[in-house]
């Protein structure tokens, strides 16, 4: 499913390289199912990267499980009020889009990360250059995600991240990082943005 703000951004051209954010412990910091916009809370950095990345040309794309939905953990118009405090306070540095699964993990949904669901409807809006773009999460399914779509994929440390590090097992290319922070600045340093013409 899509969601998108009240006040949409401009996204740049087809054919921009894309960034494929997971919402919690990568953008919001990891709470239990949450659902109440006062407790929302972005991860350190989280703006200044997204700004950065969008001044290096790259489309911000959410791609999020949110698995409370379908297992009644909490309502749609929660999920939204949640969202619009998101985005207000990541103020000018907003997503271009986002896109979400609803269902519970036994639902046998093609929308649940890792399966390809949330990338294909996102096609449907926004054209893309698949080798220079990445899935940033902190959970196995959004490497697997990544892996499976031929896109690089990105675990940070923060929310499961940490958790999640040793579970890597066999999967190669993964770019390791600490935070979104970290991660934009070594995607930005392998695209060949220097560091002079960032803001």
């Amino acid at each position: 499913m899509r969601w998108l703000p009240s006040d949409t951004t401009s996204p740049p051209p087809p054919g921009s390289p894309a960034l494929f954010l997971d919402r919690d412990g990568v953008l919001v910091v990891e709470k239990d199912y949450l659902c109440d916009p006062d407790e929302v809370q972005l991860v350190p950095g989280v703006c200044e990267a997204l700004g950065r990345a969008r001044a290096a040309g790259y489309l911000l794309v959410g791609v999020s499980n949110q698995s409370g939905l379908g297992r009644g953990r909490f309502t749609t118009a929660q999920f939204a009020a949640v969202m619009e405090r998101m985005t207000d306070l990541l103020q000018e540095n907003r997503l271009d889009d986002f896109y979400y699964c609803p269902h519970s993990p036994d639902h046998g949904c093609r929308c649940r990360k890792p399966a390809p669901g949330l990338l294909e409807e996102a096609a449907r809006h926004h054209q893309w250059d698949p080798g220079r773009s990445w899935v940033i999460g902190d959970k196995i399914s959004d490497l697997d995600l990544a892996l499976r779509a031929n896109l690089r994929p990105v675990l940070v440390r923060t929310g499961y991240g940490c958790e999640q590090e040793p579970l890597l097992g066999e999967r190669r290319g993964v770019l390791i990082a600490d935070d979104l922070a970290a991660a934009v600045d070594r995607i930005l340093a392998k695209d060949g943005t220097p560091a002079k013409d960032l803001p």
